[in-house]
C-alpha cells in the first residue's frame, strides 16, 4: 500500500493545498493530511477548526485521513508506516527551501519526498496571505474551500 503524509499547519487549508491533494490522490492508496502542532507558533485558527475544515472538505474521500502530530515529520512517518512525504511547490523559492528539507529527511530516514507543482491558478495562494485578507475583513472565498469560507 502506497501511503503519503502531506504535512503542514493548514492555517487554514487553501485551494492550493486542495489542488495538490486532489492531484496526488491517484498516486497513493492513502494520504494522511498531517496537521503539525508547534507550541511556539501562534495560529489564527484553532487546531479543532483546522481539522474540521479538512475533514469537511474530504468527508466523501475514503483515501484521506486527517491526523495531528508534533515533533519531526520523519518520526511521524515511521510511526504511521509511511514511505512518502507529499509537498507542493509554488515557485523557485519553495523548491530551494523544500529541497533542503527533503534531503535532510532522506538522510534521517530514507523517506522520499514527492513534489507536485501547484496549478497556475492556485500558485499565488498562501495561508499567510489568506490569513491577512481574513484578518482585515476581506473575502477569502476564492482562496479556500467552502468548509473554511463559511466559518
Amino acid at each position: 500500500m502506497k501511503k503519503a503524509i502531506f504535512p503542514g499547519s493548514f492555517d487554514p487549508i487553501t485551494l492550493g493545498h486542495v489542488d495538490i491533494i486532489n492531484r496526488a490522490l491517484p498516486l497513493f492508496d492513502e494520504i494522511i493530511i498531517a496537521i503539525g502542532v508547534n507550541s511556539d507558533k501562534k495560529y489564527m485558527f484553532s487546531l479543532e477548526d483546522r481539522e474540521n475544515f479538512i475533514k469537511e472538505n474530504y468527508k466523501n474521500e475514503p483515501k484521506i485521513k486527517v491526523l495531528t502530530y508534533s515533533g519531526l515529520t520523519t518520526d511521524f512517518c515511521k510511526k504511521m508506516n509511511v514511505d512518502f512525504i507529499l509537498r507542493g511547490l509554488r515557485n523557485p523559492a519553495d523548491f530551494e527551501f523544500e529541497k533542503a528539507i527533503a534531503q535532510t529527511n532522506r538522510k534521517l530516514s530514507n523517506i522520499e519526498t514527492v513534489f507536485l507543482l501547484t496549478s497556475s491558478d492556485t500558485a499565488f495562494i498562501s495561508s499567510s496571505i489568506v490569513r491577512d485578507v481574513y484578518r482585515h475583513g476581506g473575502d477569502i472565498s476564492s482562496f479556500v474551500p467552502e468548509s473554511v469560507s463559511k466559518k
